[in-house]
C-alpha cells in the first residue's frame, strides 16, 4: 500500500499524503529522515485513518503492542481492573468483569508468581489484525510460556481484543 506519492515541484522533490498535507523531502541523516517519517506516520494514524496491519512492519505493530501488553501486566500484577482493562475492544471489557480479573490474577500470582522477562517471538499480520506472540517468563515457575494478543483498530484507537498467557 502506497501511503504517499512523489512529486518533482521546481527541482524539489515533495511528498504528499492523503490528507494532501506536504513535505519536503531533506537530505540528512538517517535518523533525522526517520524522525520526521514517524511524525507523518503519528499523524496520519492520529487522524484515526489506519493503515492495514499487512502494510505496516513488525516493528510499528511491535510498537504499539508492547505498550499496551506492558500496561496489560502491570494492571495485572496490581489487580486494577480499571487500568487492565484500558486498552481492550467493547467484546474484551465486556469479558474481563473486575471478579473474573480478581480470581485469575490471585491464581496464576499463587501459581507461577510474577510476570518478569518477555521476548517478541512472531507477529502475525492480517488485514484488519494483527497477532503477536512473545516468550514469557514468571518469577516462580520454571520454563518458558507464551504471551498473546490480538491488535485491532476500534473508534480510532488500537484496541486489544484478545490476551492470554500460557
Amino acid at each position: 500500500m502506497v501511503l504517499s506519492q512523489a512529486i518533482i515541484s521546481q527541482g524539489q522533490e515533495v511528498i504528499h499524503n492523503k490528507a494532501q498535507q506536504s513535505l519536503p523531502l531533506v537530505a540528512g541523516t538517517v535518523k533525522t529522515l526517520r524522525f520526521f517519517a514517524d511524525l507523518c506516520v503519528r499523524r496520519y494514524h492520529s487522524k484515526g485513518e489506519f493503515m492495514s496491519f499487512e502494510a505496516m512492519t513488525d516493528k510499528e505493530i511491535l510498537d504499539i503492542a508492547n505498550p499496551i501488553m506492558d500496561n496489560l501486566m502491570d494492571a495485572s500484577t496490581r489487580i486494577d481492573h480499571k487500568a487492565h482493562t484500558r486498552d481492550f475492544t467493547d467484546r474484551m471489557k465486556a469479558i474481563v468483569t473486575e471478579e473474573h480479573l480478581q480470581k485469575v490474577c490471585e491464581q496464576y500470582q499463587k501459581e507461577k508468581g510474577f510476570f518478569s522477562a518477555r521476548t517478541p517471538v512472531a507477529v502475525f499480520k492480517r488485514p484488519d489484525s494483527a497477532a503477536i506472540i512473545w516468550k514469557q517468563s514468571f518469577t516462580k515457575a520454571k520454563g518458558e510460556f507464551v504471551a498473546e494478543m490480538v491488535l485491532v483498530q476500534q473508534n480510532g484507537e488500537y484496541r486489544c481484543d484478545h490476551v492470554m498467557v500460557f
